[in-house]
């Protein structure tokens, strides 16, 4: 991937803030965002407990399960609980097959056009048929564009080797997310991170 000067610099100072908060962060060379959310519901999921994933990313659906619960923001103040029946309503698949209707249908916020004509009610229709893209193309459909759906599928894909540290329970520190918010002049972040650490009543 290709990013911006200036979103560079935020990923060199974001893990300081995530530390601030009192959350574990990872990175690695090769591994996205997706792949290190991936590998945290894999070791949850090792560990029996349950996993909610908070990402407006809809790669993420493919995590769905009966002990993994996708929080999607929908707009100001609500978000929607996706789980493995909200995902055949919504795409037709099921939620491992996820990166299989992405590579069809393609997908604009990571510029992936998809196979020719097809939208997301061919896409299920052909998941639901084959199973997968892979035997979809071994049986001869979309010769010219496989190589590329397999790219698009393999981009999509969220990798749960991802490299993570351990993942021990811990409580947020917002008092000092605050604190570094408003010595970087972040002043509104800062307002309302001081909220959160007063507690729920401080909301109503």
């Amino acid at each position: 991937r290709e990013f911006d000067d200036e979103l560079v610099e935020q990923l060199d100072v974001l893990p300081e803030f995530v530390a601030a908060c009192g959350f574990a962060y990872a990175k690695a060379p090769g591994y996205e965002a997706d792949d290190f959310l991936a590998a945290a519901v894999a070791a949850e999921a090792r560990r029996g407990g349950h996993a909610l994933v908070a990402s407006g990313d809809r790669d993420a659906f493919q995590l769905a399960s009966e002990r993994t619960t996708i929080l999607q923001p929908v707009r100001a103040g609500e978000i929607a609980r996706i789980g493995p029946a909200e995902v055949r309503e919504r795409y037709g698949v099921e939620p491992g097959q996820v990166p299989d209707f992405i590579a069809l249908r393609g997908d604009p916020s990571d510029k992936l056009p998809g196979a020719k004509g097809v939208g997301p009610k061919g896409a299920a229709s052909l998941l639901k048929k084959y199973g997968s893209l892979e035997a979809a193309l071994t049986d001869g459909f979309y010769p010219n564009q496989a190589a590329a759906l397999r790219l698009y599928r393999r981009i999509a894909t969220m990798d749960p080797a991802a490299p993570i540290p351990a993942l021990p329970d811990q409580a947020p520190t917002w008092d000092k997310a605050a604190a570094l918010a408003r010595d970087w002049s972040l002043n509104r972040l800062a307002d309302r991170l001081e909220e959160l650490a007063k507690g729920p009543s401080a909301s109503g």
